[in-house]
Formats: C-alpha cells, structure tokens, sequence
C-alpha cells in the first residue's frame, strides 16, 4: 500500500512539475520575420534628401587639424598626464602610527600583526609606496615570497621619482628574488637600484 502511495506522489509531482513548464500560447519561440504576430515596426529613420542644403556633420577624426600653439608652461603641467606619479603620497600620521605599530610586531615576530595593521594603512594611503614595502618585508617575515614580490613591484610603481624610495624597492625586489631562486631577477633589480 505505501509503495503504491509513493508512486502515486511521485507520478502527481512530476505532472504538476511538466504542467507548471507548459506556457499557455503553446511554444514561446517566435521565429524572426513571422509575420503572424501583431508586432509594430519601428518606424524608418529620417533622411535628408540629396538636393538639400543641409551641411555634413564631420566626425572629429575627420576634421583638419589646427595649427598647434605653443602651451603656456603653467597650462601644460596641468593638461599632461604623467606616464607615472612624480613622487609618492605623503603619510598621514595614522597611517605613519600604523607602520610604526607594524614594525613593532614585525620586530616581536608577530608578522600575521603587523600584516594587519600595514593593511589598515594601506586602506587609509592606498598610493604610499612606502606602506606597500612594508606590507612586502612582513610577507617576506610570514615566508609568503610570491605575495610580498607582488607588494613590492606595486611600490615601486608608486614611487614615482624618489630616487631613495625606487632605490629601496629595487634592492628589496633583488632579496626577494634571490630568495625565490630567482639569481637573473635578482641581478637584473640590483642594477636598476645600482643606477639610481
């Protein structure tokens, strides 16, 4: 008897289920051009007629050049665009207080710490390369040489011309290497920090 109730339910699901998937029109699919279907056409865009005086609107790579003139020096510092930052953000003191607390731990040997502080401060000066070479000296503490190389190439990206800041990343970039079996890496960072 329980057997024959479990089919029953089971044959009663499975009707509501292919029941509930039927759509009442019959197929939903309507094939492009079927013109049984009372859709409306989109209306045929205007055209200017050929003997009209109406004038072409020129594209701007179309349009001839203008004669360049000569940017006061003022104007030009501020329309270029730098290829990279000409230095790196300055710290505010919470974020200066944070790297201090990191070094901190870091001394102590508390690396998984100071990683936590370092990343608080990276929230608070996101491009201040000097809180992502810390952030790469407490991976390298944590062993996790993959991710402080990564931390160290984003320094240096954000060192902009500091000489004393590219410096520093590129002799850390070298230690890192060096430690990852990476010698040609390795070299290849000391001469960039050697011809700073």
């Amino acid at each position: 008897m329980k057997t024959g109730l479990f089919s029953n339910a089971w044959l009663l699901a499975l009707a509501l289920t292919l029941g509930g998937c039927a759509s009442p029109g019959g197929s939903i699919y309507v094939p492009a051009g079927d013109a049984s279907r009372d859709v409306e056409e989109a209306p045929e865009p205007p055209r200017a007629e050929r003997g009209s005086d109406t004038t072409r609107t020129e594209r701007k790579s179309e349009q001839p050049a203008e004669p360049a003139s000569e940017p006061e020096p003022d104007q030009e510092r501020r329309t270029r665009s730098p290829s990279y930052q000409e230095s790196g953000d300055q710290l505010s003191p919470a974020a200066q207080s944070l790297i201090n607390k990191a070094d901190t731990y870091l001394a102590q040997g508390d690396a998984a710490a100071a990683v936590t502080q370092l990343e608080r401060a990276q929230r608070i000066a996101p491009r201040s390369a000097d809180v992502y070479f810390k952030l790469s000296e407490a991976y390298v503490a944590m062993d996790q040489l993959g991710s402080a190389e990564q931390f160290t190439l984003k320094g240096l990206s954000l060192a902009g011309s500091d000489a004393r800041l590219q410096r520093a990343g590129w002799l850390l970039l070298a230690d890192i290497r060096r430690a990852r079996g990476n010698v040609a890496g390795a070299d290849q960072a000391e001469e960039r920090a050697g011809a700073l």
